[in-house]
C-alpha cells in the first residue's frame, strides 16, 4: 500500500527518537496532555518538549487547543493541550498488518469449500492462522495449564508484537487499543472484524487457554475485539462461534 505525502512527512517526523517517544506517550494517555506533562514524563525541558510538540502538530499527528485539564478552572491563560488527530491512527505505529489480512483472504478464496460462504472460509483460515501462532508460542514457553488471568497475560505478549496494544482493563479482561487492520475494518467491519475475532480466538485455542475467549466488543478508538475470561472450565463454545463453526 502506497504512502501519500502526508504519511511520508509523518513518518519522517517520527524518525526522530524523542518525537517518536513523545507521540507514543501521548497516544497511550487516552486524554489531552500539557507540554509540562510531556516534559516531566520524558525527562526533558518544557522548551524542548514544546519544540517537538509543535513539529508533531505541523506533521498532522497531533492537534492542540487551550483548555484546563480535566475541567479544572484556573486563573489566567489556559494551558495548551495536545492529543492525537483522528488521522494519526493511520500512521504505521504500530505496524499495520494488511499483508496478513490479504494473505488470509487469498487463501480463503483458494480453499473455499462447497458448503461454506466466502466469509466463513475467511473466518476458518484466520482461526487456523491464529491457532498455529498460539500453538507455536505454547511450544516455545511450555506454560502448563492456563487459567483465565495467566492465559490473558500470555496472549498479551503475543498481541503486543502484532501491534494490538493490549491493555488490562480488569484481571480477566484484555482490551486491544489498536486495530492492526484499521482503516480496512472501517470499510468492511463485519468481514474484517470477524476475521480479527477468529484469528484471536484461534490464538487462544493454540495457547491452550480454554478459559478465555475473543468477543466482539466495539469501542471508539479501539480494536473491535477484546479477550475475556469465562466462567466454568471451558470457553470453547465462544471460540467455535468466532470461527464460524
Amino acid at each position: 500500500m502506497g504512502l501519500d505525502h502526508g504519511s511520508l512527512t509523518a513518518l519522517a517526523v517520527l524518525g526522530d527518537e524523542p518525537r517518536r517517544r513523545m507521540f507514543e506517550f501521548i497516544r497511550q494517555q487516552r486524554h489531552p496532555v500539557t507540554r509540562e506533562g510531556v516534559a516531566d514524563a520524558l525527562g526533558i525541558s518544557r522548551k524542548l518538549a514544546a519544540f517537538h510538540l509543535d513539529k508533531l502538530v505541523a506533521a498532522g499527528l497531533l492537534q492542540a487547543h487551550y483548555e484546563s485539564p480535566s475541567g479544572i478552572r484556573k486563573v489566567g491563560r489556559k494551558p495548551k493541550l495536545y492529543e492525537p488527530t483522528a488521522d494519526a491512527v493511520a500512521v504505521s505505529i504500530p505496524e499495520r498488518r494488511y499483508a496478513m489480512l490479504a494473505d488470509v483472504l487469498t487463501e480463503a478464496v483458494l480453499t473455499e469449500a462447497a458448503d461454506e460462504s466466502a466469509r466463513e472460509a475467511a473466518f476458518r483460515v484466520a482461526f487456523r492462522r491464529g491457532e498455529a501462532l498460539g500453538a507455536g508460542e505454547r511450544e516455545r514457553i511450555r506454560p502448563g495449564r492456563l487459567g483465565a488471568e495467566r492465559g490473558l497475560s500470555v496472549a498479551a505478549g503475543i498481541l503486543e508484537e502484532f501491534g494490538f496494544e493490549p491493555e488490562r482493563a480488569a484481571p480477566t479482561v484484555l482490551r486491544l487499543r489498536n486495530c492492526p487492520f484499521h482503516p480496512l475494518a472501517a470499510k468492511a467491519p463485519e468481514l474484517v472484524c470477524g476475521v480479527n475475532q477468529a484469528f484471536l480466538a484461534g490464538c487462544l485455542r493454540g495457547l491452550g487457554s480454554d478459559r478465555t475467549m475473543a468477543v466482539l466488543a466495539p469501542r471508539p478508538g479501539s480494536c473491535c475485539v477484546e479477550l475475556r475470561g469465562v466462567d466454568g472450565a471451558d470457553g470453547t463454545s465462544g471460540l467455535g462461534a468466532a470461527c464460524g463453526r
